[in-house]
């Protein structure tokens, strides 16, 4: 079985997502999709502005509408493997990882992720380790040029990649979805429920519970 993580803060979840999880599962030929909300992100200071439980809940509605993306061959399933820790410490994706090696033995893993996200990998806790759990599928964003000279870039410098490693690491450069989380959020807070970026659930739902207003309570994780 060939099965993709595919972890963020999903705050919120939208269309971009589902677009990347769409064509990793057309390219890659993967049975699964784990979209996984990530509780605390070791390398961003700020807690996300929803909760955990709603950012669960949107990811869950944004899933259930994606019968017209999701290719016939690939189910995508929400985890909570990476829910947040009782003592408040940060999510790590290596642990993430060796526990869903542990609970889906035999299994072919695979990272999904964009590609700013995979240039800070030397930021990351033992990227030798992840390196080895999973292969790697980098999604392209607009200003980043995907292509095999990406592994040689200054940012990647430190990890000496070697042969077996770059091995690991596919780039995937059909999505070009330019969706900014952060102007996302700053568009909800002023009102506007963004139709063309967010699934039309998602977005009731953000209006239901009033997330991302000035109103509402802080995320205390």
């Amino acid at each position: 079985m060939r099965v993709a993580l595919f972890g963020g803060t999903f705050d919120p979840i939208h269309r971009g997502h589902l677009a990347i999880a769409a064509a990793a599962a057309d390219a890659f030929e993967l049975d699964q999709i784990l979209f996984a909300p990530t509780g605390r992100q070791p390398l961003k200071s700020e807690a996300p502005t929803a909760s955990f439980a709603d950012r669960l809940a949107m990811v869950s509605l944004a899933i259930a509408a994606a019968d017209n993306l999701q290719p016939a061959t690939c189910n995508f399933l929400v985890s909570t493997l990476d829910a947040p820790h009782s003592d408040g410490s940060p999510n790590y994706t290596v642990d993430l990882l060796a526990a869903l090696q542990q609970q889906l033995p035999g299994a072919n893993l695979f990272l999904l992720l964009g590609v700013d996200s995979f240039l800070s990998l030397p930021q990351w806790r033992t990227p030798n380790r992840l390196l080895e759990l999973a292969e790697w599928i980098v999604v392209s964003r607009p200003g980043i040029s995907l292509t095999p000279a990406l592994l040689d870039s200054p940012q990647l410098a430190p990890l000496a990649l070697t042969s077996v490693q770059r091995s690991r690491i596919f780039l995937l450069d059909t999505v070009h979805e330019d969706v900014s989380a952060t102007e996302l959020r700053h568009r909800l807070q002023a009102g506007d429920l963004c139709p063309t970026l967010l699934p039309p659930t998602v977005a009731a739902y953000i209006h239901i519970h009033g997330l991302y207003q000035l109103n509402h309570p802080p995320n205390l994780f």
